[in-house]
């Protein structure tokens, strides 16, 4: 797509993580890669006072490419894009119960087969850091080794994809985990499944959606 469509498709993702209860006010934002640059929500930015113009473009090394003042998580936007070249967008979020979780500074364990799908046998919680500081970008990118999503301590969770799209379905199902993940620990001990089953899940979810899985 073009910068225009990019950048619409941007404050449509914005819009949804709103409607969905994920954001309220100006928490969260959103980006993606343009070219060698990248499209990120504005400092307080929301659906309601953000225009396709108020996007802002920013350069590898955090220059701003026109006006505007970039979200304050700029740090960890660019850092992670530049440290995954396979990675097209980023959602971050602070839906309430991936907040939940990341205020017990723990990552989900395989209490569901499903963790598997965000590359692993969890989703790491990275250690808590100010926000809007490089700690904090460079912890999430640490965190985001080998997997598609992580929490951020005392904050609340980012989600990568190929794109737009991908990225906010992975915020859906992170936040649906971390919901049943609580539910479960409310009941009990949650049995936690065995690393080389996970390992299973993991390669089969490399062809889930492009090819009949073996019985």
């Amino acid at each position: 797509m073009n910068e225009r469509e990019l950048r619409q498709s941007v404050l449509e993702t914005v819009a949804r993580l709103e409607a969905k209860g994920f954001n309220h006010g100006s928490s969260g934002n959103v980006s993606a890669r343009i070219g060698e640059d990248i499209l990120i929500t504005p400092t307080g930015g929301n659906s309601r006072n953000t225009t396709i113009d108020g996007l802002v473009r920013l350069k590898r090394d955090g220059t701003v490419v026109g006006d505007g003042l970039p979200s304050s998580e700029w740090h960890m936007h660019l850092a992670i894009l530049n440290a995954y070249p396979h990675v097209n967008a980023v959602v971050h979020s602070h839906a309430d119960c991936c907040v939940a979780l990341s205020c017990l500074a723990r990552p989900i364990p395989a209490f569901h087969y499903m963790v598997a799908s965000f590359g692993g046998n969890d989703v790491p919680c990275a250690p808590y850091a100010t926000f809007g500081t490089r700690t904090l970008a460079e912890g999430s990118v640490a965190a985001l080794k080998q997997r598609k999503a992580c929490l951020l301590a005392n904050h609340g969770m980012i989600a990568v994809g190929k794109g737009l799209q991908a990225a906010f379905d992975l915020t859906v199902k992170l936040e649906t985990l971390a919901r049943q993940y609580l539910l479960a620990c409310q009941a009990g001990e949650p049995a936690i499944l065995a690393d080389d089953e996970m390992a299973r899940v993991v390669e089969r979810y490399g062809s889930y959606g492009r090819a009949d899985l073996p019985a």
